[in-house]
């Protein structure tokens, strides 16, 4: 294993540059869409929810957001692997508090956040799967579904993401 390490250390640069490339991508790949069109398509339909429109257009967004967030989980296991290879290069271990901090972060939110994301984006919570098979109770129910976890992955996001990143960054010495 040694071997391996002393092999990849003088690529530790590069390995950073991917790391930190797929954090951009996995960290914002979804934020104008939910923004800008999943949110508002959401909140036009449930100002009226009798207007067929809106719910197809409700339909549609959350199902292309589906499609764009394949984006994003291609680059969170990315991400997992190259900053476990830059702990491993770096020799951080336990001592390192801010690393200690980041990795919790990243296990205790983003990993219970990204198996859900997972599931309900692309498996057997894929809302598109179900309209096709023609079960519309369960496509909507998955729909309610990914709106609440919309509502409670936001926030979490929205303050985790700037806090792992300024950890990162300024590895603080506490």
């Amino acid at each position: 294993m040694e071997e391996l390490r002393v092999l990849l250390q003088p690529w530790y640069l590069q390995i950073k540059f991917v790391h930190l490339l797929f954090v951009m991508i996995w960290s914002f790949s979804t934020a104008a869409a939910y923004s800008w069109y999943v949110k508002s398509a959401w909140v036009a339909w449930q100002h009226n929810k009798e207007d067929p429109h809106r719910l197809e257009r409700r339909n549609w967004t959350m199902e292309q957001f589906d499609k764009g967030a394949a984006l994003e989980h291609i680059a969170f296991p990315i991400v997992l692997i190259t900053g476990g290879l830059m702990v491993w290069l770096a020799g951080w271990g336990m001592n390192s508090h801010w690393l200690m901090i980041k990795l919790a972060l990243v296990a205790l939110v983003f990993g219970p956040i990204e198996v859900f994301d997972y599931w309900i984006s692309h498996m057997g919570g894929s809302k598109k799967q179900w309209r096709l098979k023609g079960d519309m109770k369960r496509y909507e129910t998955l729909m309610q579904w990914h709106w609440r976890f919309f509502q409670i992955s936001t926030p979490l996001v929205v303050i985790v993401i700037p806090a792992i990143i300024y950890l990162a960054v300024t590895k603080p010495g506490f």
